[in-house]
């Protein structure tokens, strides 16, 4: 459903403004649009353009893909390809194979993601 996709969206861009320890007024200011829209978009109320997606993930410092996904813009095809953190645990030479696996085994299961080996 497009209004649950909106919620997603919203709660998405939430957390991660969250995460980045920004106010709904900081992360407007940065991405250049007005505190009302943003807080629209949080609630799951309007669909941002792919230009005030890439904005907001320009102001979060978060890939623009990230957020096109979320909002359905992009196809979700590549669902079984490993994410940039399965890729970032993979690829860091200070962990050991073991340290990998088990970080790579709890991130699985907090992202619900089945991808198996590396």
């Amino acid at each position: 459903m497009a209004d649950e996709r909106l919620t997603k969206l919203g709660d998405f861009i939430a957390s991660q403004r969250k995460l980045a320890e920004m106010s709904i007024r900081q992360l407007a200011k940065a991405a250049q649009v007005s505190n009302p829209y943003i807080s629209q978009i949080e609630r799951g109320l309007y669909k941002p353009s792919a230009d005030v997606l890439r904005a907001i993930a320009g102001a979060l410092g978060i890939s623009s893909e990230a957020l096109y996904r979320q909002a359905g813009l992009l196809d979700t095809e590549d669902e079984e390809r490993p994410t940039a953190v399965e890729e970032a645990i993979r690829l860091d030479s200070r962990l050991t194979t073991e340290q990998k696996e088990t970080l790579l085994s709890v991130y699985r299961s907090f992202t619900g993601s089945s991808l198996s080996g590396g």
